[in-house]
């Protein structure tokens, strides 16, 4: 598949026909088709000695998404910022980019001096440009097609490389989830996940590789619930692609049924654990739609296996008291369980997982040491492939993989990846904590909240004081989806044998 083809072919075929409807605001095929050519031509004419990739700043607006293609289809690749990252984490991922030019399509962020072009700007290029981008412009297979930062153990985001063939390679198995692609097309998607999150590539580009219709869940309906049931029911949703602990909050109003979305045909989940309890509320709730689990890091392009839950399966996996498989690999890909010495460990016996083939990223943008850390080559099929460490601990039973939690302190929480240290290391930056140990609470096989123990200076504060204080000076450094739930004060500490916080001992302490 080529998906800069595929929706070269929708424009064509039908191009009237609506690709993106984000609030009042709808883009056909042949808009987004015609205004990416025609910001691409700008992008090569202004910098065309460069390659770097661009910047692209906003949140559900439909001209990101003009954005994202423009820059691919003059070669270059993207890096989505949302406006809900807080400033300075956008201004790490600008300097570790350095792009030649920052496109703004939302958000006030000073961008302190950088060559920011905002709404306004691009379409008046769109407005004013004539020429069509040549077909030669567009990145090449092993070319970097977007990159998106995820947290890093070092406090600062790193920048996972996807390439085109990654996506492209991905999309053949992705359209074909719980139904064919052709049967898709004209469908309705349901988008949850910022674009800044990959879990966003797969509703963004399943639906337009399929011809159909994407619509945008935007910031104002997320505050508002009774916008956004009603956005739910007009959206008139065929396919639902969210991470599992947004259908369960969708669930905690008994209006979220069959009766609001007659026309759903399937959920699609990623990001994290999908539980039995939220499978069997949504059968309940959904009587004859199709439950989806798939398993992937950002590493992976999205997912790269899949598993229909069906009500035998659930059944099957009540009984024996398991948590629910993540299913098959998807063609292309080898999933394998490798013990600390790297060989395969068989069926049933706990490793690390282990991805190898063509989906896998070429590495952390600009970090060749962590590049080098966590992925490899080898050969399968008589063919040399990526390799990645996903850290992850699983097994794999009947050729079904079963995810069983992280081997080291990164965790998925509401289907964002977070790295402990991450978190630990920024709380540091507040003067007055000397010590931070995150938590992950734990229930279920999956990560419900976080709870932060720290050490510090009172100053006549009481702890509670101390900790809500902790928590509103967090919000101007860290993401909402990374602010400890809780923040308790202890006077120091607990260390194990090792010399290293007793985060077990913490843990009893939840």
């Amino acid at each position: 598949m080529n998906i800069l083809k595929e929706i070269k072919g929708f424009s064509k075929i039908n191009k009237d026909r609506i690709a993106i409807h984000s609030g009042d605001t709808c883009l056909s095929y042949g808009q987004l088709d015609d205004y990416s050519d025609r910001l691409a031509v700008w992008l090569n004419r202004e910098y065309k000695e460069s390659r770097t990739p661009v910047i692209v700043y906003g949140h559900k607006n439909p001209y990101m998404i003009i954005c994202f293609l423009a820059c691919v289809k003059s070669g270059r690749a993207y890096c989505p910022q949302d406006i809900s990252i807080p400033d300075q984490r956008v201004l790490d991922t600008v300097e570790c980019v350095e792009p030649d030019v920052i496109l703004q399509v939302e958000g006030n962020i000073d961008f302190a001096g950088a060559n920011v072009k905002k709404l306004s700007d691009i379409e008046k290029i769109i407005e004013n440009e004539t020429e069509i981008i040549d077909e030669s412009c567009w990145v090449k297979p092993d070319d970097n097609y977007y990159i998106i930062f995820t947290s890093g153990s070092t406090g600062k985001p790193k920048g996972v490389q996807i390439t085109f063939d990654c996506l492209n390679n991905y999309l053949d198995w992705s359209t074909n989830l719980g139904s064919s692609k052709e049967d898709k097309e004209g469908k309705n998607f349901g988008n949850q996940a910022p674009f800044s999150f990959d879990l966003s590539v797969m509703d963004l580009y399943t639906c337009l590789a399929c011809g159909g219709t994407l619509h945008t869940l935007t910031k104002k309906m997320q505050e508002n619930y009774g916008l956004m049931y009603e956005h739910f029911e007009k959206a008139d949703i065929n396919v639902w692609v969210s991470t599992p602990s947004f259908a369960d909050m969708c669930m905690a109003d008994r209006k979220f049924n069959k009766e609001m979305l007659p026309n759903l045909e399937m959920f699609l989940f990623c990001g994290e654990v999908l539980t039995i309890s939220t499978v069997q509320k949504l059968h309940e709730r959904f009587p004859g739609v199709k439950v989806i689990n798939t398993y992937g890091p950002t590493e992976s392009t999205v997912a790269v296996s899949d598993v229909l839950i069906t009500a035998e399966l659930l059944d099957e996996m009540k009984t024996k008291g398991k948590s629910l498989p993540v299913g098959h690999e998807k063609p292309g890909t080898w999933l394998e369980i490798h013990n600390e010495k790297g060989e395969i460990l068989p069926e049933g016996q706990q490793g690390e997982i282990i991805i190898i083939g063509d989906t896998v990223s070429t590495g952390y943008f600009g970090r060749d040491d962590l590049t080098e850390k966590a992925f490899f080559k080898c050969v399968r099929g008589g063919r040399e492939y990526r390799a990645y460490h996903t850290g992850d601990a699983g097994y794999k039973v009947g050729g079904q993989l079963f995810y069983n939690g992280r081997i080291d302190l990164q965790v998925k929480l509401n289907g964002y990846r977070i790295e402990i240290e991450d978190i630990e290391n920024n709380m540091l930056k507040l003067p007055q904590i000397s010590h931070a140990v995150v938590i992950p609470n734990v229930k279920e096989g999956k990560v419900k909240s976080l709870t932060a123990f720290v050490t510090g200076e009172l100053e006549g504060r009481k702890p509670q004081e101390f900790g809500r204080e902790i928590k509103k000076e967090l919000k101007d450094i860290l993401p909402i989806y990374m602010i400890p739930k809780k923040v308790k004060y202890i006077e120091e500490i607990p260390m194990n044998n090792n010399g290293k916080a007793d985060r077990k001992y913490l843990g009893g302490l939840l």
